[in-house]
């Protein structure tokens, strides 16, 4: 993992969060891309992929909770690391930027419904 002077540079298949860690931070994906994975009956599953100006991790900031899922770079990315007190200040700046989070979590769910319902009609 090398420095960069924004965020933090992740080589092809660098763990950058593990599954059940604490969670203190959110990152946004500068550049590059990064996979989300789950891991259940020591079977690595695919959640998705995250590219440039996607967040992850944003859940953390809220619940304080373990970490949900790996995430991995793709490739070579770049990611800029955001800790809570770091976020809630610039929010009391800029409060489009909790608008933003709301709006990336509102479109994870509305594509968990979906694929819940793909998923029972295939049942």
């Amino acid at each position: 993992m090398s420095e960069g002077t924004l965020g933090r540079v992740y080589e092809d298949g660098e763990v950058i969060v593990r599954q059940g860690d604490a969670a203190d931070c959110m990152f946004v994906v500068q550049s590059g891309e990064v996979d989300v994975l789950v891991t259940r009956d020591e079977k690595e599953i695919q959640l998705r992929r995250l590219g440039k100006g996607e967040v992850i991790g944003e859940i953390s900031l809220f619940d304080r909770e373990v970490r949900s899922a790996t995430v991995r770079a793709h490739g070579r990315a770049r990611l800029l690391t955001i800790d809570r007190d770091t976020f809630m200040s610039r929010v009391h700046e800029d409060p489009t930027l909790a608008f933003h989070i709301v709006k990336t979590l509102a479109r994870r769910i509305r594509e968990l419904s979906e694929e819940i319902v793909r998923l029972r009609s295939a049942g």
